[in-house]
């Protein structure tokens, strides 16, 4: 069996603006600083902490922008997605699994998040794993502001690699 967590991996989460006041807000790169992936054989098991989430960087354009949030905005965005969006006292683990046959360029499995389980599947590029999750299939609502004028959109890109 091989075992990867956060000291061997990463877990990241990109989120993106829209919305008429999107010019004000960011598009978001956040961590996941708790979780396990085990493979036994071709068996893939993962678990991920959601209240582990903390914002890395606003982005824009698809490039970091370390300045533009302080610590005081970071911990906000943070509590909010931890609190509101994923619910994660209800919710405290996110659970994925697959069959990982060497080689595979996908991975089809079952991802248990908010409560909801679904099948997706993750484009493999060598020892990187990405998917592009609709929030509302999972039953979360994106975050919205200011009247809707402000919001999240519902489509967030998870990317994991592993050494």
């Amino acid at each position: 069996m091989t075992s990867w967590d956060a000291t061997r991996g990463e877990c990241l989460v990109f989120t993106f603006k829209e919305g008429i006041l999107a010019a004000v807000a960011h598009d978001l790169k956040l961590r996941v600083g708790k979780f396990s992936v085990e493979l036994d054989g071709d068996k893939l098991e993962a678990k991920f902490d959601p209240r582990s989430l903390s914002v890395v960087c606003a982005m824009k354009d698809g490039a970091e922008q370390p300045g533009l949030l302080g610590a005081r905005d970071r911990e906000k965005i943070e509590r909010t997605i931890v609190d509101e969006v994923l619910q994660a006292a209800r919710f405290p683990e996110i659970g994925f699994s697959a069959l990982a046959p060497a080689g595979a360029t996908t991975l089809d499995g079952a991802l248990r998040l908010h409560g909801v389980t679904r099948p997706i599947r993750l484009t493999v590029r060598e020892r990187v794993a990405e998917v592009e999750l609709n929030q509302p299939d999972f039953g979360i609502k994106p975050y919205s502001a200011m009247l809707g004028t402000l919001k999240i959109k519902p489509r967030v890109v998870v990317r994991i690699t592993l050494p």
